[in-house]
């Protein structure tokens, strides 16, 4: 039977750690995962669901807030595993841990590496419109998702989706290309591809920064952010005068005139900008400052004095 570590925190690695504990041929010797967080209104203290899912079967959890020079890093070298498995951590691992498997160190990271790597791999490939993306099994190595490639599954990303159905879609292809590629791991049957270091793309965490939406973009790229960025954090806009996050618009095939961030026109159920390269968006749902989430047609209630030629979205 092959000894695993598992490392992972948020649900995209939940069904791969579910996959390795429902294998015969694996054992999990421990799960490393962030330590709880609080969360919501209430701030109530909640574990990561990878640490959920490792108490449901009783396995050996630890949590430092930095691994490097911990006990818990001594506690995981003297297990001395087969295997060390990475799925979203969120920390980097020291190379004394990484030495210390039998036989690998290996990530499932959301991306087809090169391209992408970082913390942010899905939240990109939506927001810079980007027509597919996938899973990368690789090696770990000190450097950042740098490891050479053991195998890549690639994935579709359609006009309706979002960062969260992509979370849902990799986590799934994820855990089905590991588990077909660990047999050959284990056998010493699979060739290892270096990374074309020319085509290195990052993707670093989303800074608070990132989150506004530049409105003067083409109205399929102001799409792409608010999906890039959804279900949290949101992408946000000055309209109106407050600002504002945007849940759901829909880019038109009509065309203007007027400059971006301008009204088009107001419609009963949308709100219709202008864009960049004379393209226009449909606002769906939204989210003014310090209010709930809201459909459009509620909040042109309370904003009668947008028309038509009205510069809607400012700067700060």
């Amino acid at each position: 039977m092959t000894s695993v570590v598992f490392m992972g925190t948020p649900q995209f690695a939940v069904p791969i750690l579910q996959a390795l504990i429902d294998d015969p041929a694996y054992t999990v010797k421990a799960v490393l995962t962030q330590p709880d967080r609080r969360v919501g209104r209430k701030h109530k203290l909640t574990a990561s669901p990878v640490k959920q899912l490792a108490q449901q079967y009783n396995l050996p959890v630890l949590q430092p807030a930095k691994l490097a020079k911990s006990a818990e890093l001594d506690q995981l070298v003297a297990l001395a595993p087969d295997l060390m498995i990475t799925a979203a951590y969120g920390q980097f691992l020291p190379t004394k841990l990484l030495n210390a498997a039998k036989i690998a160190a290996i990530n499932v990271h959301g991306s087809l590496l090169p391209k992408y790597r970082g913390g942010a791999p899905i939240q990109y490939a939506v927001m810079n419109g980007d027509s597919e993306t996938g899973v990368s099994i690789m090696y770990m190595v000190k450097q950042m998702d740098a490891g050479d490639v053991l195998a890549q599954r690639r994935v579709p990303i359609t006009a309706e989706d979002d960062a969260g159905t992509m979370f849902a879609k990799l986590s799934l292809v994820g855990r089905d290309l590991l588990m077909e590629t660990l047999p050959k791991l284990v056998a010493g049957e699979v060739e290892a591809t270096p990374q074309d270091e020319s085509q290195v793309v990052f993707s670093p965490n989303i800074s608070t920064a990132q989150e506004r939406i530049d409105y003067r973009l083409p109205a399929r790229l102001i799409d792409a952010k608010v999906r890039g960025l959804r279900p949290k954090p949101l992408a946000n806009l000055v309209l109106d005068g407050v600002v504002t996050k945007l849940l759901d618009v829909t880019p038109l095939a009509e065309k203007t005139a007027l400059a971006p961030g301008q009204v088009v026109r107001v419609e009963k159920h949308g709100l219709i900008l202008a864009a960049g390269e004379g393209t226009t968006y449909r606002i769906n749902r939204l989210k003014p400052a310090g209010k709930p989430a809201m459909e459009i047609t509620a909040y042109l209630n309370g904003h009668q004095d947008l028309a038509a030629g009205k510069q809607a979205v400012t700067d700060d």
